[in-house]
């Protein structure tokens, strides 16, 4: 019996001897595994970190609003006249140009549309005042009145500014500035409305049969005429020595209080050795697209060029330049279909 028990005993030693490896190797294949998961939960957690902080840097950034703004057609656009073409490949949608002396029309495109002629109002506005023999070195105040609020245009002339007649003039002619162009019109004897009368007169008296003014600026798209008409209003107005020199000017300058204010014309063809012009007024409201006219000399020929609703920033010059290299290179200047 007793050498029975010690066999037992013995057994059980080999036993437990043997399942020790077994849990040793169990024990340590269950630690990589609990390091493994840990290290995996905890990278998830670094990377969802790592989300919530990008989430938060995008959304700290401040985003920036585009608005698109889409450019009004002109007038003569809505009306077609974009798509009509001619043999000089004129980008203005109205062309006109006639020889001053023997009225010979040598160019024309559309020149009968009726079309919104911007800042080209001044001209007539220009040629009223000087018809009306007011004193040019009369000062006139600019008040909240002149302020454009039909375009909402900025201007240098601040309310209260003092000028003579004369000054608003020649800046409203060379620069276009509407400011010293309404101030004129409203300053006149009997008030704004009756200069706008007078305006509308001297068309009619021009036979200019499809004009019309509503204000002396041309800031609206109600002031209207034809290149044919403005045809007229240019070779009248040419004959005014103060118009031919007030619009022709390259630059001028005003003092105004403790300011000196520099102006420039907004035709640069008035600096270009190559153009001999005698009088010239440009124009723009997006009704209107660009326009130009003048009274220029080109090959020993006085000629009246109009343009009206030009697309481009530029292309009413460009245009005017076609016009002189062709009448230049055809000296007897043919009629174009």
């Amino acid at each position: 019996m007793k050498q029975l028990a010690r066999l037992l005993v013995l057994f059980s030693v080999c036993v437990a001897f043997l399942a020790l490896p077994v849990q040793a190797a169990s024990s340590k294949s269950k630690t990589p595994v609990a390091k493994s998961v840990k290290q995996t939960s905890a990278v998830r957690r670094v990377t969802a970190v790592k989300r919530v902080t990008s989430k938060k840097a995008v959304a700290a950034i401040p985003r920036k609003r585009v608005t698109v703004v889409f450019a009004r057609p002109s007038y003569g656009e809505m009306a077609g006249l974009h798509s009509m073409s001619d043999a000089l490949d004129l980008k203005s949608s109205v062309a006109y140009v006639i020889d001053q002396d023997t009225r010979e029309v040598l160019l024309r495109k559309n020149d009968m549309a009726v079309l919104p002629i911007a800042s080209l109002t001044k001209l007539m506005t220009g040629l009223v005042i000087n018809e009306s023999n007011l004193p040019m070195d009369e000062m006139i105040a600019i008040t909240q009145d002149d302020v454009d609020t039909e375009k909402g245009s900025s201007s240098r002339l601040r309310v209260g500014t003092v000028l003579s007649r004369a000054e608003l003039m020649h800046l409203a002619l060379m620069s276009s500035e509407n400011r010293a162009a309404h101030a004129l019109g409203r300053s006149f004897p009997g008030g704004l409305d009756v200069f706008v009368a007078r305006m509308n007169a001297k068309a009619r008296e021009l036979q200019m049969k499809d004009t019309r003014y509503v204000e002396p600026t041309g800031l609206s798209s109600k002031n209207q005429s034809s290149a044919q008409d403005l045809a007229k209003l240019v070779n009248v107005a040419h004959s005014d020595a103060n118009l031919r020199e007030l619009s022709t000017s390259p630059n001028h300058e005003v003092s105004v209080g403790d300011r000196t204010l520099q102006y420039r014309n907004t035709n640069r063809l008035v600096n270009n050795p190559r153009w001999e012009i005698g009088l010239q007024k440009t124009g723009y409201i997006a009704e209107a697209g660009r326009c130009l006219v003048m009274q220029t000399t080109v090959a020993g020929r006085n000629l009246i060029m109009v343009f009206l609703d030009s697309a481009g920033k530029l292309s009413r010059l460009g245009d005017a330049e076609r016009v002189r290299d062709w009448v230049e290179t055809v000296a007897s200047a043919p009629k174009l279909r």
